[in-house]
């Protein structure tokens, strides 16, 4: 065989490694482009997605969701501004356009299955907006009698709380003399956030305030942070419409109140002097805690304490403390939480509120030296005057046990069971010495 020179055989080597090299170039070409092509297939992927989902969210986001009062059915709109000066509920009645607005609320603003964040920036914005339309009026529940009103009960309520104010008409909460005195009774209403929920609300209201007349509904959203909305305009009506009353009740749907024992208490009270009494909370710091139905944050509420301010379980004022309380919070911001905005208040008249122990809006603790005590005993609410927190069973029970002629509290019968008690240890010692 031919000999190979070693100049070709160099040759031949630099020759291979470069079709190696250009074999490994174009590989590496070929893969770095796949790669390309698999980054860009994945990216288009996602951003189809992303755009679907937020025109989705969009979708869902409705003008309702952006404001803070909701837009009024057109059946209040109309006549909302009427004055009404008759004897009789002002209420309107359904029609057409109501219902077409209510339908097409319940195409665009589903309602949400779980209770949205409180947005507090849209609130400060929307803060200074306080004058609402009143809807239902009750203009002569203060006149119905010739003599001038003892007690007002004012209680707040949810349109769709039906069977909470039918037990409080039946119960603690019913209108006439009460020891004599002359009691009259308003629930205070708002617009219904989810109106999906109860569709008939309006007829249900126009129905329930023809009959009993103790209907106040406002057109702004009835929410947990509008519970303000319903402090300021309930005094603004008091003021109005109720000012020949001498003392005022306001409270909760779910308490229970001894009627008998407030009208015995304010029988000494003078109605033309200051006098707010509850069960007041001191020292309370505000909720810095996100998660918290009561959060507040600092930029809304600077301050490390809140000022002295009654439980919203129950209270009572003066008719000459409404008429400074309503003057009051028209100089007061608006504030979210209306059991401390309500302090504020009390704060701008220099009035200190009275803490009363028959005031329990926290419910009935058990002494921690008797853990299994019954307290749901009637003998335990007959000296009190509000309990807070109880179910609507609880209310008709416990009003039925104190008005059981029955029903006896004195202390003669643990006498007899001590009694019994060491009668028993002596004649177990006689018979033991036999």
């Amino acid at each position: 065989p031919p000999k190979i020179s070693p100049r070709t055989t160099l040759d031949i080597s630099l020759k291979f490694l470069e079709t190696m090299r250009v074999q490994l170039r174009s590989d590496a070409i070929c893969t770095l482009c796949l790669v390309v092509a698999l980054f860009t297939m994945l990216y288009s992927q996602l951003g189809h997605t992303s755009h679907r989902e937020e025109k989705v969210e969009g979708q869902k986001k409705t003008p309702a969701a952006t404001h803070r009062a909701s837009r009024v059915p057109a059946i209040f709109q109309k006549e909302s501004n009427v004055q009404t000066q008759a004897s009789e509920p002002r209420v309107i009645l359904p029609m057409k356009d109501a219902k077409l607005e209510s339908q097409e609320d319940q195409v665009t603003n589903p309602a949400p299955l779980t209770r949205s964040t409180f947005d507090f920036r849209l609130y400060l914005r929307n803060k200074d907006n306080r004058k609402f339309n009143l809807l239902i009026n009750q203009p002569k529940k203060c006149m119905r009698s010739s003599e001038r009103p003892f007690l007002l009960i004012a209680i707040k309520s949810l349109v769709e709380e039906f069977d909470h104010r039918e037990i409080v008409r039946k119960t603690w909460g019913r209108e006439g003399l009460v020891n004599g005195m002359q009691v009259q009774r308003v629930f205070l209403l708002g617009i219904p956030k989810n109106k999906t929920a109860l569709p008939t609300w309006e007829t249900l209201v126009h129905q329930e305030s023809q009959l009993y007349r103790d209907i106040l509904l406002w057109d702004f959203l009835d929410t947990f942070f509008n519970l303000t909305l319903k402090e300021i305009h309930f005094l603004s009506w008091a003021d109005e419409f109720c000012s020949r009353t001498k003392f005022i009740f306001k409270g909760d749907a779910d308490v229970f109140v001894n009627m008998e024992n407030i009208v015995n208490f304010l029988e000494s009270c003078n109605p033309s002097e200051d006098l707010f009494v509850g069960d007041i909370i001191y020292n309370a710091q505000p909720i810095r805690v996100r998660k918290s139905k009561y959060y507040i944050p600092e930029t809304m509420y600077g301050l490390g304490m809140y000022p002295a301010y009654a439980g919203g379980g129950g209270f009572l004022l003066s008719i000459s403390t409404l008429k400074k309380l309503a003057q009051a919070c028209t100089q007061v911001e608006l504030f979210p939480i209306d059991d401390v905005f309500l302090g504020m208040c009390l704060q701008r008249i220099n009035l200190k509120p009275i803490s009363h122990e028959g005031f329990k809006t926290f419910g009935i603790p058990k002494p921690s030296a008797a853990p299994n005590l019954q307290t749901f005993d009637p003998c335990f609410y007959k000296d009190l005057m509000v309990v807070h927190g109880l179910k609507i069973a609880e209310i008709w029970l416990m009003w039925n046990l104190l008005h059981n002629p029955r029903l006896s509290c004195t202390q003669n019968k643990q006498i007899r069971k001590a009694f019994r008690w060491k009668r028993k240890t002596k004649d177990a010692a006689k018979n033991y010495a036999a």
